[in-house]
């Protein structure tokens, strides 16, 4: 098998080729290579490999089989069982490998780990996203929100029968939900095994359907959900509601919704973990002579000082006036970044008095003479 072309190749075809591409590709080759026409040495073993590939890519079944396994699912060198031995050439080094389930991708069938489930069956979980506003993240908030999904059918209890009595096992797969047929395959005759027709791979039949449920086993439902949003959730954070998600099988209980928090952005606040940050703009005056300012916090205003001589881009900490902890632990901090505002108009007496102002510091404060002194200037 190592040494055998590709059947594209083999045709000059392309692997997305018509049948009537491969029909034609063929015929060309063959009348080429035909014994009876072609007497070079190695005309009839190109002749039997260009037969061969027509074979399998002219067949639809084949050629999709040949697409997914290559001339591993052809190869029978070895002879004898293909299931015994390591004699099916393309697998032959993977011991791990359930051939049954390998098979039963494209015969229909599967190994016994394929089997249908029967009993109780938990549903799987459910997820959707739920968009509220920043303060009610840090504040917390009680939501009631629309919801729809199927639940187990409380007159039958998910059975889907009148009663016990209108449930029967099925007779054609004795209640397993599989039955093994046997079909003619591109190896043989093989026996493989599939979903039982008669009860759909349920295992068992009903004969008198539940009148609630029409035999379904379930009901949908669309009803409204009490949510409590907990102070201090985050963006990307889920609620669990218990048995509100996908539903169960036979009886099974549902599972759960999970509600991710989406936040909206606030106008002023940011939010970093559990601290607050924002911008508070500030007078040029106020940073050098000093002030008490009334800054916002997402618990309401509170009084802070700003110390003489702040410089640009200072930040003040407030110690706990960040957002809750959900785990109970120390709330975090409120940051408070200075952005000093310069005025862009003055009134006469304003310029006159920042005039005498430059006068004076001339040579004392003036920044930026004293950044040119560094450079010898």
């Amino acid at each position: 098998m190592a040494n055998k072309r590709d059947y594209y190749d083999v045709l000059g075809v392309s692997k997305s080729a018509s049948k009537d591409e491969i029909k034609s590709a063929y015929r060309k080759l063959a009348k080429q290579f035909h014994p009876d026409v072609n007497k070079a040495a190695d005309a009839e073993v190109k002749f039997k490999e260009v037969q061969e590939a027509y074979d399998v890519l002219y067949d639809d079944q084949k050629r999709a089989t040949y697409d997914q396994f290559g001339h591993a699912a052809f190869d029978q060198q070895a002879g004898g069982n293909p299931f015994q031995g390591g004699g099916f050439g393309g697998f032959s080094g993977f011991q791990d490998v359930d051939l049954g389930d390998i098979f039963g991708s494209f015969f229909g069938g599967g190994s016994r780990r394929g089997r249908a489930r029967s009993g109780p069956q938990r549903g799987a979980d459910a997820q959707v996203r739920y968009r509220i506003q920043f303060m009610d993240a840090i504040l917390g908030k009680k939501a009631t929100l629309p919801i729809e999904y199927d639940e187990s059918c409380t007159t039958c209890a998910g059975s889907g029968a009148r009663s016990s009595s209108d449930v029967e096992t099925c007779s054609t797969c004795r209640g397993s939900g599989r039955q093994r047929v046997r079909q003619r395959t591109i190896l043989g005759m093989m026996e493989t095994e599939v979903v039982c027709e008669t009860c759909k791979g349920k295992g068992k039949i009903i004969k008198t359907p539940c009148q609630t449920c029409k035999g379904k086993g379930y009901n949908h439902v669309k009803t409204t959900i009490d949510v409590t949003i907990p102070a201090g959730i985050n963006a990307g954070q889920q609620i669990r509601i218990p048995n509100k998600g996908e539903r169960g099988h036979e009886g099974g209980t549902n599972g759960d919704l999970y509600i991710e928090i989406v936040i909206e952005k606030h106008p002023h606040f940011k939010r970093e973990g559990n601290d607050i940050h924002m911008e508070v703009p500030l007078s040029f005056i106020d940073a050098a002579l000093g002030t008490s300012i009334d800054v916002p916090t997402v618990y309401g205003d509170i009084s802070v000082d700003v110390p003489a001589g702040t410089q640009p881009d200072k930040i003040l900490k407030v110690k706990g006036k960040g957002v809750k902890d959900l785990r109970g632990n120390a709330p975090g901090d409120h940051y408070i970044h200075l952005r000093l505002e310069t005025p862009s108009s003055l009134t006469r007496k304003q310029k006159d008095l920042l005039e005498s102002f430059r006068k004076e510091a001339e040579d004392k404060d003036n920044p930026f003479k004293k950044f040119k002194r560094f450079f010898g200037n």
